[in-house]
């Protein structure tokens, strides 16, 4: 069996929309992207790369599988477009339609807790999921999740989407690991614990 694998930045307050850049994800009025940037070192850097060579696939959201697109397609000045690039990406969406833009990239078909049970249900390496909040919501309410790697910046945002939103389910989750970044990241993994 495979396990599904949520990789995220998110600040202490829990705010994971738009890390990346000041237009990431502009959605509801946000206006504070690009919080990661000023955090990135060579150990960040260097868990976004790690586990490429173990992962079955990417599972994104819509909207964060646009936004990848737009960034990091065909690009040649980094080591993680081709790496994007050649992976297979596997996309939840109710808008969009085959054929997808991106090489590689497949729509999952009718509901996404199912189509990723599915895919989890296969015997192979982790599928990773990229941002994608609504989606990795879905999923841990569907009890899909096995493992969350947080990169858990010390910045208070007080605004934006959050991991966690009020309604969701209690879910207790294992610490497996911790490393920290040189710029005050620290890297938590979680394995989901026996309820």
């Amino acid at each position: 069996m495979s396990s599904v694998v949520v990789f995220l930045s998110v600040t202490l307050d829990g705010v994971m929309q738009g890390p990346g850049h000041p237009d990431e994800d502009r959605r509801n009025g946000f206006d504070r992207g690009g919080w990661a940037a000023p955090y990135a070192d060579a150990i960040t850097t260097g868990m976004a790369s790690e586990g490429g060579g173990t992962t079955e696939g990417l599972l994104f959201g819509r909207h964060t599988y646009e936004q990848f697109y737009s960034v990091w397609h065909g690009r040649t000045d980094n080591p993680f477009s081709p790496i994007l690039d050649n992976s297979l990406k596997y996309v939840a969406s109710r808008t969009l339609a085959e054929p997808l833009p991106w090489q590689n990239s497949i729509l999952l078909k009718g509901d996404a807790g199912d189509a990723v049970a599915a895919l989890r249900a296969r015997p192979g390496n982790d599928f990773v999921i990229l941002g994608s909040g609504e989606l990795v919501r879905s999923l841990l309410t569907a009890k899909l999740v096995d493992r969350m790697i947080l990169l858990i910046h010390p910045i208070v945002l007080g605004a934006g989407q959050r991991l966690f939103d009020q309604a969701g389910p209690v879910l207790p989750w294992r610490l497996a690991a911790t490393k920290n970044s040189t710029t005050g990241v620290i890297i938590a993994t979680y394995e989901r614990a026996a309820s």
